[in-house]
């Protein structure tokens, strides 16, 4: 018989993300579906995350019918930011990749402020205070310059000249500075998206879980106060501490 055997079609595996934001003062959790959002919370006002982090995960994914033995990655914002959010959210992902056995996956906090529809030079910022921010430039999606922790004076001049800027993150207190340095540039007010860092991370190689540590830029003030009064090389503040 000249009858072909029916084609094995197989049902092809969607990978469910659980992306965590907790860098800054809001936070953001979103579930994500083979590119699909399924649920997402944003808290934008100053809360304790880690005592909200994981309450909100648990209702996201019964919400949505998964339980965390479904999850394929964790894609959490890596930094920079506050340092207790960021080792909230960097202890929390750790700590369900490593129990789940799946992969982990970090993402620049200042990435995921960068909403995908804008073109031309994008500038994420977050407030770092005392007129210092934490920023990036991004083209298209890809850092064009490295995330780095800069006071604003130097990073509007590091800017100009260039063309067709928009500012977006945290960018209130710094608004008038911007109009007179860069009168042609853009701002505009962006929360952090765990959808948007869920996009992002899914296609990226993971990482090795043990040895992930969050991307924090800049020392904590306390280390950088104690390493002034203490030589280079002598005992280490975090051993001191």
């Amino acid at each position: 018989s000249n009858k072909r055997k029916p084609i094995d079609v197989r049902k092809e595996k969607f990978m469910k993300i659980l992306a965590l934001d907790s860098s800054n003062q809001a936070l953001s959790v979103a579930l994500v579906e083979d590119g699909r959002l399924q649920a997402e919370t944003l808290l934008a006002v100053k809360k304790n995350h880690s005592i909200s982090l994981m309450p909100v995960v648990d209702f996201l994914v019964a919400q949505v019918g998964w339980t965390p033995k479904d999850l394929d990655r964790i894609v959490v914002a890596q930094g920079p930011g506050s340092y207790t959010g960021l080792r909230v959210a960097v202890a929390t992902a750790k700590t369900l990749a490593y129990t789940l056995k799946i992969d982990l996956v970090g993402v620049s906090s200042l990435q995921s402020l960068v909403p995908p529809s804008l073109t031309g030079l994008v500038v994420p910022l977050i407030d770092a205070r005392r007129n210092c921010v934490y920023a990036g430039v991004y083209e298209n999606g890809r850092a064009v310059e490295a995330d780095c922790y800069w006071s604003f004076e130097d990073l509007l001049s590091s800017l100009a000249g260039k063309e067709n800027i928009t500012f977006v993150g945290e960018v209130e207190n710094f608004i008038e500075q911007i109009e007179q340095a860069l009168p042609t540039a853009q701002y505009q007010a962006s929360l952090p998206s765990a959808h948007q860092l869920a996009v992002i991370g899914q296609d990226l190689p993971a990482v090795d879980v043990t040895s992930f540590e969050p991307n924090y830029l800049k020392g904590v003030e306390a280390e950088e106060n104690w390493l002034k009064d203490n030589k280079a090389g002598s005992e280490s503040y975090i051993k001191r501490v």
